[in-house]
């Protein structure tokens, strides 16, 4: 089976959810999966409940600054970043499926070169199936992609003041 490359972008709330019932289904059906978050902080509860099921590696996250604010936060995030997708780009070959969480964000935000993630598309294994998450994507990742699905924010309880919710949110 050849694997395809899957963009979950947009405003929305879901790219990651749809990322982690993907990520099921595959380890459902008997796939090696690997999970890795990018620009999250240590153990999500995505994190917390993939690693329940067989067959899903998840690559544990340290704790980052989800809002980095000065020079240094940004350098440190970023080079988390990049070993983040140093050690996906090497550990590729042993999945079926690759979903790297927040990977889309981290090149719009300048944290990652738009350069690193195109070249890690370009030669991951045939058979992988990855999986990208962020709120845009670079115009070359949008036409090399296989699916695109666009996640688009109709109505929030955010904008009414309603913060994130453990469980439903984050």
């Amino acid at each position: 089976m050849k694997g395809l490359l899957h963009l979950y972008i947009g405003d929305g709330k879901g790219k990651t959810t749809a990322a982690v019932g993907l990520a099921v289904r595959a380890a459902g059906n008997g796939l090696r999966v690997g999970f890795v978050q990018l620009l999250k902080g240590a153990d999500t509860g995505e994190q917390r409940a993939l690693r329940h099921i067989p067959g899903v590696c998840v690559l544990d996250n340290p704790e980052t600054v989800p809002f980095a604010t000065t020079a240094a936060d940004r350098a440190m995030l970023a080079a988390q970043c990049e070993k983040r997708l140093a050690w996906a780009s090497e550990h590729m070959a042993v999945f079926d499926l690759l979903v790297l969480d927040e990977a889309l964000t981290a090149v719009s935000l300048e944290l990652v070169p738009e350069q690193t993630l195109e070249a890690l598309t370009r030669g991951r294994p045939q058979q992988l199936e990855l999986v990208l998450t962020g709120r845009t994507a670079p115009q070359a990742l949008l036409d090399a992609a296989d699916y695109i699905t666009r996640m688009e924010a109709l109505r929030h309880p955010y904008d009414a003041g309603t913060p994130a919710r453990r469980g439903v949110e984050y």
